[in-house]
């Protein structure tokens, strides 16, 4: 049975398309709408590439969504031929079409085959049919997508934690001009600024930091809304998300009318703030000092500000005067176990095993496994489930090795060599000692001649 705590990537795909479904949902869409909506955009997957989701597989995975949660969205395990139906020789013209024309249509390429006598010129051949074996075979069956396709409405939560919007914005810092980058977590309803972490670049481990902060501070929220910036798009970020059972809505480049608000929030902080931080020397350029200086203005300066989408109120006012209560995690220890996933790696000979470009050393006796290692994402501390109980590891320092003694013999018998057998005499020892015995015994005596031809000499022959 799949590990619920380490999901595969199609799983992560899955969720993040669900989610957008449940994020319909919670906004007041009903369950038909929402799908129907899903349905008709178009989504990017971890690796870039477009996908298109029927309406049939959003039902069918929803409903296992609810049922099994991300478990549920494992993909079943079914037989991977091509096709029961298609004639074996079409099915290689459409291979070869597909990789030396990725454009082309499956309309088209069944005239080809028509033409080339691939096909007879009365055999049908469904549509259909070609176009799920060319996506079971993992071939190009993109389409160009249309702006009208687009669903591109505006929207707006009624209650605080509904939907949380985030994004990062590049700035300079200090005397040294250092490049920095805040992630502002912003409120939808009421344009409160929830959080707000810094750090060099857009990663991962930045806005999981972020994100674990967000949720102590204020609580669980409904869903989430972010770009596709390189820490938003992480396996790891939608793994921590499905734990925590938050929907995840990626938005689509150039949509205004979904990242408004947060976008027109970037632009506020740096004609207020973030401008004035470049090329200052007074200004502590440090992550830790900048953060301090970025929360400090959310919370006194841009919360007590009165906003005209919000009636002339205040973010603080509207977020702190709203009805719906905060849900606080109830355990900050399970908290922080939602932000750790388990991943697969195969230990080299030399007992190495290999995270994020991170060489760890391993215990002794795993050479050449395969073994789960879990990853401490907020720390990026790794750990190994070793006799019984979770160890730390360490990265290698090859330095140290190099002029670290090496073991001799087997060190783990060493304690048993005592007590082992000797090992059995072969014909050739024993023709040897019969033939080239030590003519001196163990207790410095002559050895008394036996089995040989010395033994029939008389004394008188031996006197000599």
């Amino acid at each position: 049975m799949k590990d619920p705590s380490n999901p595969s990537s199609e799983a992560l795909s899955r969720f993040a398309i669900v989610s957008q479904v449940l994020a319909r949902m919670h906004g007041g869409e009903d369950r038909a709408d929402a799908i129907a909506a899903a349905a008709a955009c178009e989504f990017t997957l971890f690796d870039g590439s477009p996908r298109y989701v029927s309406a049939r597989s959003l039902y069918r995975w929803l409903a296992a969504y609810d049922g099994s949660g991300i478990l549920g969205l494992e993909p079943k395990e079914r037989a991977v031929d091509a096709s029961l139906t298609l004639p074996e020789a079409f099915v290689q013209f459409l291979v070869r079409e597909k990789r030396r024309d990725p454009q082309a249509s499956i309309p088209e390429i069944i005239c080809r085959a028509t033409e080339r006598g691939v096909l007879d010129p009365g055999e049908v051949v469904e549509r259909s049919t070609v176009y799920r074996t060319a996506r079971r075979l993992g071939l190009a069956i993109a389409r160009c997508k249309h702006a009208k396709d687009r669903d591109a409405r505006r929207f707006a939560y009624p209650h605080r934690m509904d939907m949380v919007l985030c994004d990062g914005k590049h700035f300079r810092a200090g005397e040294t001009r250092a490049k920095r980058v805040a992630l502002f977590f912003l409120d939808d309803a009421t344009r409160y600024v929830l959080h707000v972490v810094v750090g060099s670049s857009e990663t991962k481990e930045l806005f999981l930091r972020g994100l674990y902060g967000c949720l102590t501070k204020h609580g669980q929220f409904c869903a989430l809304y972010m770009d596709r910036g390189p820490g938003f798009i992480a396996e790891d970020t939608v793994a921590v998300l499905a734990k925590l059972t938050i929907p995840l809505v990626h938005g689509e480049a150039g949509y205004k009318e979904g990242r408004g608000k947060i976008e027109r929030f970037n632009r506020t902080a740096k004609a207020d703030v973030l401008r004035g931080l470049d090329g200052r020397p007074d200004v502590d350029a440090s992550c830790g000092a900048l953060e301090l200086r970025l929360s400090h203005y959310c919370e006194h300066g841009y919360a007590q500000r009165s906003h005209e989408s919000l009636g002339g109120g205040t973010p603080w006012q509207r977020f702190h005067n709203d009805e719906r209560p905060l849900r606080f995690p109830d355990d900050s220890a399970k908290l922080r176990a939602k932000f750790e996933v388990w991943v697969e790696r195969r230990v080299s000979n030399d007992h190495v095993a290999s995270v994020d470009a991170v060489d760890y050393e391993m215990p002794k006796g795993y050479g050449g496994q395969k073994v789960v290692l879990r990853r401490r994402l907020l720390d990026g501390g790794v750990g190994f489930l070793h006799e019984g109980r979770v160890i730390d590891l360490h990265p290698i320092d090859l330095a140290s090795n190099a002029r670290a003694q090496r073991a001799k013999g087997d060190v783990d018998n060493q304690d048993h060599a005592d007590t082992q057998p000797m090992p059995s005499q072969s014909a050739a020892d024993l023709s040897f000692a019969r033939d080239f015995g030590p003519i001196v015994g163990g207790d410095g005596g002559f050895v008394t001649p036996q089995d040989n031809h010395d033994a029939d000499l008389s004394d008188e022959d031996l006197s000599w």
